[in-house]
């Protein structure tokens, strides 16, 4: 009766390749042999999202992992599930095993039986084979033969004894082989035809020679534990031999405690495992960490991504991918193939805002409101070239929640302009060497430090948080992005919600500003990215506003990459500058004055951001979090890479569960939430004012 009782608990449903693998709530009815799904726990007083009738059912562990089986039902239906461990799986399968297997010995008792259909294997050979390919005459009754022996009823059956067990092992690994050429000549028959592979009654022989083989599999071992409490001593009086599986409290179960070790997982790389066993992000230290710039090393990393093959080698699995699409489909939570993925996560990619921080650093050495507006948006257009890392557009991951980014960039003071002139005169890409070898040899007072933090604050929807600040000019910058990506035909485009603030408090300025759409195009062939729609700038203080408009390509003529702007005085409605050009090109910045001035983004020197050593990261920090994942695509290893990200993902899916079950809130480490929002805990307007409070006491 223990057996018997009804169990619930979420599990995986793999839909299809788009929608891949979903949280769904399981109900195992006992009583009518059903397995019931519901979108959740609470909607389980509703009707069934869909429903299975065990009776006839197979339950079958799969091969591919120690978490995921399937039941395929008599009516040719299958549901594949994935459960949280090898343990769940194994409690899951067993119940399932009971249930279908009373179920359908009860539609054995109550109905008679069918017509001698003595069945006998045409062909233990391939689908192709001759034996396979029937007469239009020929069915059920003369394609099978099944002989039944039986013991003669006068003939007493010797107790087996413990050398016997070799024996056994022997037959039934003889008649596993026989059930498993029953089973592929079943399914190699045709779908369609006079006999089919959806025949009711094959259907029901592959479920009842599999249910089989598991009860002789249960039995064996039972026979194996006898055998070696023998050799140990007798059994006391009284003992018995339960199931395989450990009754356990359902209550107890479904929580995520401590992983027993199973062969299944052992067997997995142990770099898969440490990114299962990480600890609940609850468990670890979710107060937010200083980090030292001075522990962080000019990066060294170089991941260029030029690379064709893969996107060519694997087009048949994109246009498998497309065909499944829709248009205006929301792509948030579709799992792309790991082929297209860039080698690092989205919340490094945010840093490259900051690849340019001596135009930065200038915005607040602007001599009035206008020219603190002008250098802002010459800031502003020249941070979007260096996210790309190659011609080919590619994906970079997506961060899970909690995952958190940290670098900075040490400028030399030298090198950021103070006064009207421009500074965009930096030093060319050849000269960048050398003066990362001076940096080394300078003191603090030579250079500014831009440090800058990003976090991963929600999963649905994907929002990011990401904050830079430079203490010693008194300015920081807060922004947060919600990716909301769709399908449109042959592109995909990616909508950037969320808004950002610049805040020079030396001046008591605050800047707000949106982000482009973007768009990878030809998806098919070679992808690249293309950026689209308009852009707003506004202090409020001083009046200034920008419009910058990132037009696509039309689809006749036109120039790629093209970018429009202005910069105007809002209460006279006064242009004071106009730009126009490429973003990833050449810029051309036209001011009230006549001036003109030409900027080539690709001659801009870029400085390279500082990180910490992995060994010196949180096991949640993007690079440490994804090292197997990029160390697998950086050796062209798909299959490992798609392994890994798929350990990352099932984690978080596993905290979101749990956390869902336990009405958990997310707890965030750096950002907080305000209105629709979310900001930095500690930004520098908060520090400044609370100091500029502390003097006025002093004082």
């Amino acid at each position: 009766s223990d057996h018997m009782e009804n169990i619930y608990g979420y599990l995986m449903k793999y839909t299809n390749l788009v929608t891949g693998w979903q949280y769904r709530f399981f109900v195992l009815n006992n009583e009518a042999g059903l397995l019931e799904y519901f979108v959740n726990e609470q909607s389980r007083h509703l009707k069934p999202r869909g429903t299975l009738q065990l009776a006839g059912a197979v339950i079958s562990p799969s091969d591919e992992d120690s978490h995921t089986f399937t039941v395929n039902a008599a009516s040719g239906e299958q549901y594949k599930l994935r459960a949280t461990d090898a343990k769940e799986r194994q409690h899951w399968v067993s119940r399932l095993q009971i249930c279908t297997q009373h179920h359908t010995e009860a539609i054995g008792k109550n109905n008679p039986p069918l017509k001698s259909r003595s069945f006998s294997l045409a062909s233990q050979g391939s689908c192709n084979s001759p034996g396979v390919q029937r007469r239009p005459s020929q069915n059920a009754i003369s394609f099978f033969n099944v002989g039944h022996h039986r013991l003669s009823s006068g003939k007493r059956v010797p107790i087996l004894q413990p050398d016997h067990l070799v024996d056994v092992r022997e037959m039934m690994s003889q008649a596993e082989g026989q059930q498993r050429d029953l089973i592929r000549s079943i399914e190699c028959l045709p779908v369609s035809g006079h006999l089919t592979s959806l025949d009711q009654d094959l259907l029901m022989l592959k479920a009842t020679s599999m249910a089989t083989m598991n009860c002789l599999n249960d039995c064996f071992h039972i026979l194996q534990l006898q055998h070696a409490s023998q050799q140990k001593g007798s059994l006391p009086a009284g003992t018995t031999i339960s199931w395989l599986e450990p009754k356990i409290s359902l209550s107890n179960h479904f929580k995520n405690g401590a992983a027993q070790s199973f062969s299944a997982e052992i067997s997995k790389p142990a770099s898969v495992r440490e990114e299962q066993s990480i600890s609940e992000p609850g468990q670890l230290t979710r107060e937010a960490e200083e980090i030292n710039p001075d522990e962080e090393l000019e990066d060294s990393s170089d991941d260029k991504e030029d690379d064709l093959g893969a996107v060519e080698e694997q087009r048949s699995i994109i246009l498998h991918l497309l065909s499944q699409l829709k248009l205006g489909m929301d792509l948030t939570r579709v799992v792309l193939p790991t082929f297209i993925l860039e080698k690092r996560s989205l919340l490094e990619m945010y840093a490259d805002f900051m690849s340019h921080p001596d135009l930065f650093l200038a915005i607040t050495n602007g001599s009035s409101p206008e020219e603190r507006m002008i250098r802002f948006v010459e800031y502003y257009l020249t941070s979007f070239h260096e996210g790309r890392k190659g011609a080919i557009a590619k994906k970079p991951y997506n961060p899970i929640i909690g995952e958190t980014f940290h670098c900075s960039w040490r400028m030399p003071k030298s090198e950021v302009v103070t006064d009207a002139g421009s500074n965009l005169s930096a030093p060319s890409s050849s000269e960048q060497g050398t003066l990362a070898k001076d940096l080394e040899g300078q003191t603090e007072l030579d250079y500014y430090t831009v440090k800058f933090v990003a976090e991963q604050v929600s999963h649905h929807p994907p929002v990011s948080g990401f904050y830079a600040e430079c203490v010693e000019r008194k300015m920081c910058v807060n922004a947060h992005v919600w990716t909301k990506s769709k399908f449109l035909g042959m592109s995909i485009g990616v909508t950037m919600v969320g808004e950002g603030l610049l805040s020079l408090l030396e001046h008591g300025e605050e800047y707000t500003f949106s982000l482009p759409c973007a768009y990878a195009r030809s998806i098919l062939t070679v992808p690249w990215v293309e950026l689209g729609g308009k852009v707003n700038i506004n202090c409020a203080k001083t009046g200034y506003s920008a419009s910058i408009n990132f037009h696509t390509k039309p689809f006749y003529g036109g120039k790629l990459h093209r970018v429009t702007g202005e910069v105007k005085q809002n209460a006279t409605n006064t242009v004071v500058c106009r730009v126009q050009g490429e973003w990833n090109s050449v810029l051309e910045f036209t001011y009230s004055s006549g001036d003109t001035k030409c900027v080539d983004l690709t001659k801009l020197s870029v400085t390279r951001k500082r990180v910490r050593p992995l060994e010196k990261q949180g096991p949640f920090e993007s690079r440490r979090l994804w090292q197997h994942v990029t160390e697998s695509l950086r050796d062209g290893d798909i299959d490992k890479a798609t392994e890994h990200k798929r350990a990352l993902e099932e984690r978080q899916r596993n905290e979101e569960r749990l956390r869902a079950e336990t009405e958990t809130p997310w707890c965030t480490k750096y950002f907080l939430k305000e209105g629709d929002g979310w900001v930095y805990h500690k930004p520098l307007w908060k520090t400044v004012s609370t100091v500029q409070a502390q003097q006025v006491d002093n004082n």
